[in-house]
């Protein structure tokens, strides 16, 4: 009986650390990202990638983006899109401010309203799902 439930909360905490959750501004799951950049849909389908060399690509495999060291996000062209600061800021193409990921995972409007929650999710990761691109 032990040993079961040991390799049970091993699983669990495995899976848990491994998917973190994209929800809603109402709490409601919408998503995961894994530790590897699959990004899934409420289902578990596949719906996108972010690679480790930044590409961001559908669920086709087709390249849609690019995510740079510095925090700039450009599309499959490579015109930039948007820009990630280190301290959550999202600005659009235009430097104009569009969002905010907060470090506790919250994820804002320009107008500070909340969006949804992204915890344990890159800042970067979290603004291409809720600001950038859409995966479906």
């Amino acid at each position: 009986m032990k040993t079961g439930l040991t390799i049970f909360c091993f699983l669990i905490i495995y899976f848990a650390a491994h998917a973190q959750t994209i929800e809603s501004r109402s709490r409601s799951t919408t998503g995961y990202i894994k530790a590897d950049g699959t990004i899934e849909n409420s289902s578990r389908s596949t719906i996108g990638y972010i690679r480790s060399d930044g590409t961001i690509e559908n669920k086709s495999h087709s390249t849609i983006g690019y995510i740079k060291s510095n925090g700039t996000i450009e599309n499959k062209n490579r015109s930039t899109v948007g820009y990630v600061k280190k301290d959550g800021t999202v600005e659009n193409s235009s430097r104009s401010l569009i969002g905010y990921i907060k470090d506790d995972g919250t994820v804002e409007n320009s107008s500070r309203s909340t969006i949804g929650y992204a915890k344990g999710i890159r800042k970067e990761w979290a603004a291409v799902v809720y600001f950038f691109f859409k995966l479906e």
